[in-house]
């Protein structure tokens, strides 16, 4: 959730680094789609490997209503259930466990939304009818990204309002468990400026007793075209209430599923970002900048004790990137600077910490494209970012009051070649890392002494293939960690965040799609994952909560005529639990496979549709903390009915 996670209890982390920009894709109507590679709009030749991209059409067709739906349901990324009823579950790319959300870095529009805390990117307060496209880029991608970026990046990219552009739409849709979702979206285009605005209200029981969500939000924009180039400022701002359900354990779990036993436990945020972004192309350069500011106050209760706090956060990324033909070659350099500073005041019965973290970064990368059929590229980049942490916490028996500085270096290199009509090969290197979180940073076996920095050795090697309407890319990859940032419950007293002994993660990853017959097509995503001590007293056990299998297949019928079907399929191995470090309990997280699937027809103007989560009506769960409890059940059957009119 978005709140106060209950994982602050259990904090968890681990040192990411970002992979490659993503390839093109194609949508529906076989427009191509450019991906952003290098931080910027990418030259047509320059498309980043190995990625996977989710269009408007796709998103539109399967009815989802959020992009972290979005990117569990079309994407294939593995998603847990949120322990608060948000519908911001947490993502995790190439294994990661429970510090999946520290090991992805989130771009929205170019601006980071991850932050210094152990919460989800809050995906949900993003519209999800404004979105342009999701660029899923697996891999350590440190150098353009920074910290966190070690299972990979995920660029949320909406739609830009052109000149004379003028619609909108209404959304209206009413589903079990008192579900409601409530949205109006219109854009306005005049001659170099465009104006776009979105509100939007949801509700829901959820599936558990006192689990319900409610979010309010506003998202609005203005765009300005002219010699200046291109100026954007935007407003999003979300309210949040949120009722927490808790753990139950496992007898509990197979007597009642939707039982609470924490009847009093609730939580409610408002957030508040504004972004002002600006890019513009003088000659062979183009010059691009972010400046975006969010605030945050949250109040949470657990078992009657109350937290309450308040963040800010600012972020600005000057870049420029210089295109040159030299002799037939093709050159791309590019040259930045991140600059962050986040702050939280917090107000709780068991702290009064004042927390700051200030970061400051220079990254440059450049890449060739040779002359000649096989199409040869090298790229390479490096980065080196200072951190400056400091934290206050007056109250007893904390040990959250410290302060340091930290210097880190990230490294990549990649290549590729077209070793054969419509097949590329590629590989890739590189160094990542994650800075510890100022939750991590509170509860550490030592007091007052902050966590290790985690780093990353990563590598890749892959082959993509493209024949017609089939597109299959095929990845072997493999990360290297020291000093992986995780919390340990046998660790001091009560448990502690710690840097584990050596570890890895190491597997492969299958991406395809293909269209036949006209009206019909499926995309598939497959993963496998080994995630392992390689030293001390856990050497070659399994890390919790990495299922070692996750296959996810979607049917798409599009016979043309107004009518569209869309039927989606996702099995999900068996798991150790998540304090199960020696691998002795004699239970696990049960393997299971659920169904999604929706159907609507148009009539001029309006959309109806039906749609069904977890069709079958599955018991299962795929968050659990201890042995034989810890559990957090997933939501039972859902189905909605929704009406959309589009003017």
């Amino acid at each position: 959730m978005t709140i106060f996670s209950p994982r602050c209890a259990l904090a968890a982390a681990l040192a990411l680094c970002f992979a490659a920009p993503a390839a093109a894709q194609n949508t529906q109507d076989s427009q191509t789609i450019v991906i952003s590679g290098a931080r910027f709009a990418s030259d047509p030749s320059l498309l980043p490997i190995g990625a996977s991209t989710i269009t408007a059409a796709e998103i539109r067709r399967a009815g989802v209503t959020d992009v972290n739906q979005a990117l569990r349901k079309i994407g294939g990324v593995y998603g847990r259930q949120s322990l608060t009823g948000s519908p911001d579950f947490s993502l995790d790319l190439r294994g990661f466990g429970a510090t999946s959300d520290q090991n992805v870095v989130v771009v929205l529009d170019g601006v980071r939304m991850n932050e210094n805390e152990l919460t989800p990117a809050t995906l949900s307060t993003i519209p999800i009818d404004l979105v342009e496209r999701i660029d899923i880029m697996r891999g350590g991608a440190s150098v353009l990204y920074g910290e966190g970026a070690t299972g990979g990046v995920i660029s949320i990219v909406t739609k830009r309002p052109k000149a004379g552009a003028r619609g909108g739409s209404m959304f209206a849709e009413l589903g079990r468990f008192d579900s409601a979702d409530v949205r109006l979206g219109a854009v306005q285009g005049f001659d170099g400026v465009a104006i776009d605005a979105s509100a939007a209200h949801q509700r829901t029981d959820n599936y558990r007793k006192n689990n319900a969500f409610k979010q309010s939000r506003f998202n609005g924009g203005v765009q300005f075209n002219g010699d200046f180039g291109r100026l954007s400022l935007r407003a999003d701002i979300a309210r949040q209430d949120q009722r927490f359900a808790g753990s139950l354990n496992e007898a509990e779990f197979l007597a009642n599923p939707r039982q609470t036993k924490t009847p009093d436990d609730f939580g409610k945020m408002d957030s508040d970002r504004y972004t002002a972004a600006w890019e513009r192309k003088v000659g062979a350069f183009d010059l691009a900048a972010e400046l975006a500011h969010r605030t945050k106050d949250v109040e949470a209760t657990y078992f009657g004790s109350k937290s309450v706090y308040d963040s800010k956060q600012t972020q600005f990324s000057p870049r420029v990137r210089h295109l040159a033909q030299f002799d037939g070659l093709l050159n791309e350099l590019v040259a930045g600077f991140d600059f962050g500073r986040w702050n939280r005041v917090t107000h709780s019965d068991y702290s009064a910490a004042d927390a700051t973290q200030r970061s400051k970064a220079f990254y440059l990368r450049d890449e060739v494209k040779f002359a000649g059929a096989q199409q040869v590229r090298l790229a390479a980049g490096v980065r080196r970012e200072l951190f400056d942490k400091d934290s206050v916490d007056p109250a007893p028996f904390t040990s959250a009051t410290y302060s340091i500085k930290q210097a880190h270096n990230a490294w990549e290199l990649q290549g590729s070649m077209l070793a054969a009509p419509g097949l590329t090969a590629w590989a890739k290197a590189g160094q990542s890392y994650r800075v510890a979180t100022s939750d991590e940073n509170a509860y550490t076996p030592q007091a007052n002494k902050p966590l290790e920095t985690q780093t990353s050795h990563d590598s890749e090697i892959g082959l993509g293939y493209v024949l017609g309407a089939a597109k299959v890319d095929a990845r072997l990859f493999r990360h290297k960690l020291d000093n992986e940032i995780y919390y340990d419950p046998t660790a001091g007293l009560f448990g502690a965040n710690t840097n584990l002994a050596p570890t890895e993660r190491k597997g492969f990853e299958l991406d395809g799609s293909y269209r036949f017959g006209g009206m019909w097509e499926v995309q598939g995503h497959y993963q496998q994952v080994d995630a392992k001590f390689r030293a001390g007293g856990n050497a070659g056990r399994e890390v919790p909560l990495v299922p070692k299998h996750i296959t996810t297949v979607r049917l798409a019928w599009l016979p043309g005529d107004g009518q569209s079907a869309d039927l989606g399929v996702q099995r999900v191995a068996q798991q150790r639990v998540g304090s199960d470090f020696s691998n002795s309990c004699s239970a696990r997280i049960p393997a299971y496979t659920t169904v999604d699937g929706r159907y609507a027809r148009k009539f001029g103007q309006w959309e109806l549709a039906l749609s069904a989560l977890n069709l079958l009506d599955k018991d299962y769960y795929n968050q659990a903390f201890g042995c034989r409890s810890g559990i957090y059940p997933d939501n039972g059957r859902q189905v909605k009915v929704s009406a959309r009119y589009d003017f």
